[in-house]
């Protein structure tokens, strides 16, 4: 992620090289681990209710990666367009937001943004690999009285079309301007100007947990001789 690789959208992971292991395979405390997503975790995010007589259904898609304030600010806009809301978020999969971002995104995976997503209190729904072109099924199938997006640019479509022609034409899309500026970019150029640091940082914090380790197993060793000695 430091250094925008495409090395965490690989599908060729082994399952046992997923969790705890560094950079050079030593700390089990600090080091990287591959997100195991299970529906039990999802429950735990999710709000489980569901949409009520009266309530205005609102629909949001995008990427919504390295979930952050802008992403908060944008939703509780969006929450306050109704007296009652029902915040419906489409996240898109992770091939189709590198199609239309490009570069290495997205950071975080399908399953780690569907969970960031869920966790915002202006969130009621979420639908994990949403289609990109907000078209007549998806709006009768969640009955969506208001599709909005924010200020950010619309990429077209991969026919060119565009995504959200179907809500204009109904005359249910609304542009909302967050009056946040803060971007997914923004963050990602942080984090590369400060890669160093952070892996200095890291580095030190892994040197003394292996020091530990060591200390335990020399104890344990040390443990293990004397109670030889006992039953002797």
């Amino acid at each position: 992620m430091l250094l925008m690789t495409k090395a965490h959208h690989s599908t060729m992971v082994r399952l046992g090289s997923l969790c705890c292991k560094g950079p050079r395979g030593l700390s089990p405390w600090t080091g990287v681990c591959q997100f195991l997503q299970t529906s039990q975790k999802i429950i735990q995010f999710a709000s489980g209710q569901e949409p009520q007589p009266g309530d205005t259904i609102i629909y949001v898609a995008g990427a919504f990666d390295l979930f952050h304030i802008g992403h908060v600010d944008f939703l509780e806009m969006v929450y306050k367009q109704a007296e009652r809301p029902y915040v419906i978020v489409g996240l898109h999969f992770d091939q189709e937001v590198n199609r239309y971002k490009r570069k290495n995104y997205p950071i975080m995976n399908i399953h780690e943004r569907t969970l960031s997503v869920l966790a915002c209190r202006y969130v009621s729904e979420v639908v994990i690999g949403a289609p990109y072109a907000v078209g007549k099924d998806l709006l009768d199938h969640f009955k969506v009285d208001l599709v909005c997006h924010g200020k950010t640019e619309v990429f077209p479509d991969k026919d060119g079309s565009d995504p959200y022609a179907e809500p204009k034409r109904r005359g249910i899309f609304r542009s909302i301007d967050s009056g946040n500026n803060l971007t997914t970019d923004d963050i990602v150029q942080r984090i590369i100007e400060n890669r160093l640091q952070f892996e200095a940082r890291n580095q030190k914090k892994e040197a003394k947990e292996m020091a530990v380790i060591e200390a335990m197993k020399r104890r344990e060793a040390r443990g293990s001789r004397k109670g030889k000695f006992f039953i002797l």
